[in-house]
């Protein structure tokens, strides 16, 4: 039988997943993408098609503000972070300056009933950037440890039990942020290693850096500068690190500031570089969507998804034009895709869903409209379904495939930005009031 490229692809990262996803590791979501980095839940089962704000709850848990940031769960826990309460209107409290004296926390919550096990203050002076606050990175966890870093630069490992762990301040070590609107990305963690990029460039004339830390410790690893060209609000990016397996050997993918990097996970040093992300030379071209990797190729979207660019990761140097897979028009602005590997599904802000092959770039549908409204949360593919939530706090559950089906349309007004997760046959979501757990009832 002749392979196909699709075929090819789609054979890769079933070995991949295969090799590197463990059962505790993919029946939990650790980290802001879930097990697999690619927002799916491949043990997910059974999940609820629809619900309100009574029908299929579990339970729902009052929080003390809304957030950009994903719950993470680890079996019986789930970790969530938020600012203090009252702090729910936005630009509420708010200096001048942008900024406010509002406290900042990790929760902790039963899983089986959403009663809060417990909340640590993790910082101070929350701040607002429109959409997004100082709580927007997601934590992540191994099991055994959680770990957040605030919008402030606050960086805190605790126990699950909650007992402090270290703290640290990056802006102190390192200098403040320059973003546009304020600092978002979650720290990717990896085989023993935290991953922190710090792209930046707006309100700052200080390099773009990248850094490794020791989990147990928080003492840097290593530590280099990102270099770019990118000027104004490019540099600009609000993404979370991946890994991408190059010949055997996995390396550190930094998506922003008009490229995309390779980098070495011992030192960091850049080993590649892909341009062609800003061809128009857009002094406003920050991003926002992470890229997501599929075996050796690397997916990345740039601002309003124009272009998306598919290409095989790996070789010195630069490497734009030479590793080009396909490129595109059809990517995302503020939601990052998901994949199963043969599949990439978009979703616009504006609710227009494209479904494109992985291998080519061609899309098997295109410009499809789920319910109206903004979107901001990323796509969660799992069951094979695809949760797709606006920031009214409607859902739209469509089935994965390359046949475009909406199966149901789920409200809960409310205002939401955090992407949903599923684990088990229970869905995570967090609103600005709350966080839902959505499980079936007999």
């Amino acid at each position: 039988m002749k392979l196909t490229n699709s075929t090819r692809l789609a054979g890769g990262i079933a070995a991949c997943l295969a090799l590197l996803v463990s059962a505790p590791l993919a029946a939990n979501w650790p980290q802001w993408r879930g097990p697999l980095f690619t927002g799916a839940s491949p043990d997910a089962r059974d999940l609820p098609v629809s619900w309100t704000e009574t029908d299929n709850v579990l339970w729902r848990t009052k929080l003390p503000s809304w957030s950009a940031a994903t719950p993470i769960i680890w079996n019986d826990r789930v970790f969530i972070t938020s600012a203090e309460e009252g702090f729910a209107a936005l630009g509420s409290r708010q200096g001048a300056d942008g900024s406010a004296h509002d406290k900042i926390f990790l929760m902790a919550v039963n899983r089986k009933d959403g009663k809060l096990l417990w909340r640590n203050q993790i910082d101070s002076g929350n701040r607002l950037f429109r959409k997004q606050n100082s709580a927007s990175p997601s934590p992540i966890t191994d099991g055994k440890h959680v770990w957040i870093m605030t919008g402030n630069g606050k960086f805190a490992c605790f126990t699950l039990d909650g007992k402090e762990v270290w703290k640290r301040d990056i802006q102190a070590d390192y200098g403040r942020f320059g973003l546009n609107h304020g600092y978002a990305s979650t720290p990717l963690l990896h085989k023993g290693k935290l991953y922190v990029q710090v792209l930046h460039g707006m309100k700052t004339d200080d390099p773009s850096y990248v850094f490794a830390v020791d989990p147990a410790t928080g003492k840097t690893l290593w530590k280099v500068e990102r270099p770019t060209d990118a000027v104004t609000e490019s540099p600009d990016n609000y993404a979370t690190p991946q890994i991408v397996t190059v010949k055997g050997q996995e390396q550190l993918v930094i998506s922003g500031g008009d490229y995309t990097t390779g980098h070495a996970l011992a030192d960091g040093r850049e080993l590649w570089r892909m341009g062609g992300f800003n061809p128009r030379n857009n002094p406003m071209n920050r991003t926002i969507a992470s890229s997501i990797v599929i075996g050796e190729n690397v997916f990345t979207t740039s601002t309003r998804g124009r272009p998306f660019i598919g290409f095989r990761a790996g070789g010195s140097g630069t490497i734009t034009g030479k590793n080009e897979l396909w490129t595109n028009n059809l990517g995302s602005d503020v939601p990052t895709p998901a994949t199963d590997g043969t599949y990439i599904y978009v979703l616009n802000d504006n609710g227009v869903m494209h479904c494109l092959e992985a291998a080519t770039g061609k899309p098997v549908y295109e410009g499809q409209r789920i319910e109206l409204g903004t979107y901001s949360a990323s796509p969660l593919l799992a069951d094979g379904k695809i949760y797709a939530t606006n920031e009214e706090g409607n859902t739209t559950v469509i089935k994965a495939g390359p046949k475009f089906e909406i199966l149901s349309v789920n409200k809960l007004d409310n205002h939401t930005l955090a992407s949903p997760v599923a684990v088990g046959n229970q869905i995570f979501l967090r609103t600005a009031d709350y966080l839902y757990c959505f499980q079936k009832k007999n």
